[in-house]
């Protein structure tokens, strides 16, 4: 790290990323320790500027979390009506039989970045400190033990050089810092290799997910209906496939997520999904209707058993930064955050009893 000169600020603890991870570590560390002085640093300009995806939100933890979670007036609105699933071949598609671990009764389809807004503002409501606009650049690491990270700085050309308006980042010191980068964070990879958290676990696999929200004509908007797709127009040795949630205000979030283990070197994830939108039975749902935004973003794939250790000296590896959140489409994998995210609420539960007097 650079002998720059740098602010500093103390904290008892700081959480790297405002993502439902990060917020959600950010509530429990307050709730078991409200004295706890907790702070977020994240990236985007505001709380949910870099969460585009529509989701389908299982409430259990929040009803650990939050139970009163209704009477907070939480962005969970369009309950799960319907399920289906199908097979695509290039003219047509089969209706399947719609897996076990598919069916998503109870659940929630919700955007992504207004859940973690809210998650923000209770977060705030209990004394967090939630700075937007912050990126992590580099961990602090004393005698083998975190003890902190710096933001980036300020004021940068696109030279590389130092302009009049330059700030060099601050230090942000604390007794455990939380890492909540999402998938594939350059920190969290760094503290990886610094501390052999990957020791004895397979290696991590990925995908990639290509999203678009939609709005569509309200003939053809079903509000509550989970539709997934696979085959076409991925090859039968390809892992993908679709998926398309009803929103509220006839909004309709369409995605495609592609394996990066691919073997056809000229396949292109993102012209699969516009080729995948083409198809007779996808085509006429979008007619008429505008896209509003659109991204992509890595996904983890590898599985319980490549998730790493999650804790080392001064701090935790949570939510995707370590693996355990994946696709919920696949029962193993739910398994699997669930096995992870218990010993996740033990590491937290530690924390709380450190930290603080």
């Amino acid at each position: 790290m650079s002998e720059e000169q740098r602010e500093s600020m103390e904290c008892d603890v700081v959480i790297v990323g405002a993502g439902p991870a990060g917020l959600t570590a950010a509530i429990r560390m307050k709730q078991l320790k409200p004295e706890a002085n907790v702070c977020v640093v994240e990236k985007g300009s505001e709380v949910g500027a870099h969460i585009l995806s529509g989701a389908v939100l299982e409430p259990r933890a929040l009803n650990e979390l939050l139970p009163d979670w209704k009477d907070r007036d939480a962005p969970l609105n369009v309950p799960v009506e319907s399920d289906g699933f199908s097979m695509l071949n290039a003219t047509g598609s089969m209706r399947l039989p719609t897996p076990p671990h598919m069916k998503n009764e109870g659940n929630y389809i919700i955007s992504l970045g207004n859940f973690c807004r809210w998650l923000g503002q209770q977060a705030e409501a209990m004394g967090v400190q939630i700075f937007p606009g912050f990126p992590a650049a580099d961990v602090i690491t004393e005698e083998g033990v975190v003890k902190g990270i710096v933001t980036g700085s300020f004021g940068i050309g696109k030279d590389g050089q130092k302009k009049d308006s330059y700030q060099p980042g601050m230090e942000l010191r604390a007794a455990y810092t939380v890492f909540a980068e999402g998938c594939r964070g350059s920190l969290s990879k760094r503290l990886m290799e610094a501390f052999n958290l990957r020791d004895g676990v397979d290696p991590q696999t990925y995908g990639i997910g290509i999203k678009e929200l939609w709005e569509i004509s309200p003939e053809k908007h079903t509000l509550g209906t989970v539709e997934h797709t696979i085959g076409w127009p991925l090859e039968s040795d390809t892992y993908g496939g679709s998926f398309m949630y009803h929103l509220e205000n006839n909004q309709l979030a369409i995605g495609f997520v592609v394996g990066l283990d691919y073997s056809n070197p000229y396949m292109d994830p993102y012209m699969e999904f516009q080729k995948f939108k083409t198809h007779p039975s996808i085509k006429p749902l979008l007619e008429g209707g505008r896209r509003i935004s659109y991204g992509a973003r890595a996904l983890n794939e590898g599985g319980f058993q490549s998730i790493p250790k999650l804790a080392f000296p001064g701090g935790v590896l949570v939510g995707c930064a370590n693996g355990s959140a994946v696709s919920g489409d696949s029962p193993p994998k739910n398994r699997e955050s669930s096995r992870a995210n218990s010993v996740e609420k033990s590491v937290m539960m530690k924390l709380a009893t450190a930290v603080a007097p």
